[in-house]
């Protein structure tokens, strides 16, 4: 059994980070840890979980903005690297930070570190614990944009890439599309079972089945 724990951080931008925890063995993942890094370390240690890595949807700075705190507390606790996970695209997000948008929020972000850089289709897994996610590309809203999507649990963290009640994330800003955002959605995230449950990173929960009445295409 899993379990999801929604933090709301604030960087200058409220924004949902989440927990992804096994309940058997207190292991698990931390989805975009936009901010609070410092203070999302306190809460995990407090609760007794144990982070094995950091699962990242996208680059902008409102989505890993508290990775290099969370990490480097983690680091210090462990004595080694915590792996942080993003699309293959995200390097240029993490180092530029006129990709990553943190020019105008306080100033630049550029991350460094234990970067793993995935593939469409990777799988991270637990090294302590059943929890198993796939990470699927959805560029659109970013170009390294992807979803975490746990098949056995019905579960997917969509980050920016799309919104309760037919919301989807701004494409205006650098390597973003309408249409390539568009497709993301309409092949890559709609096609999942119907009731998979989508957690992004600024809106409410919503399901698959919920959300295919806003788009026209035919699946």
């Amino acid at each position: 059994m899993s379990m999801i724990y929604s933090v709301t951080v604030n960087g200058g931008i409220p924004e949902n980070a989440y927990f992804y925890i096994d309940e058997e063995t207190l292991h698990g993942f931390l989805v975009d840890p936009g901010a609070s890094g410092a203070a999302l370390f306190n809460m995990a240690s407090e609760k007794g979980w144990e982070i094995e890595g950091l699962l990242i949807t996208h680059g902008h700075f409102d989505h890993v903005g508290g990775v290099a705190a969370f990490a480097k507390a983690w680091e210090q606790a462990h004595g080694a690297p915590l792996p942080v996970y993003i699309g293959e695209a995200g390097e240029k997000y993490l180092r530029d930070p006129e990709y990553n948008l943190s020019l105008g929020f306080g100033g630049p972000v550029r991350m460094e570190g234990k970067i793993c850089y995935q593939k469409d289709g990777a799988v991270v897994k637990l090294e302590d614990g059943s929890l198993s996610l796939q990470y699927i590309s959805t560029p659109g809203h970013t170009e390294d944009s992807g979803i975490w999507y746990d098949e056995a649990s019905g579960i997917a963290f969509v980050g920016d890439t799309i919104f309760a009640d037919g919301g989807y994330g701004n494409f205006r800003f650098p390597g973003g599309s309408f249409e390539v955002l568009m497709d993301s959605i309409q092949s890559r995230i709609l096609t999942l079972p119907e009731d998979t449950r989508l957690l992004s990173g600024h809106s409410g929960p919503t399901t698959v089945g919920r959300e295919r009445k806003f788009y026209t295409k035919s699946l």
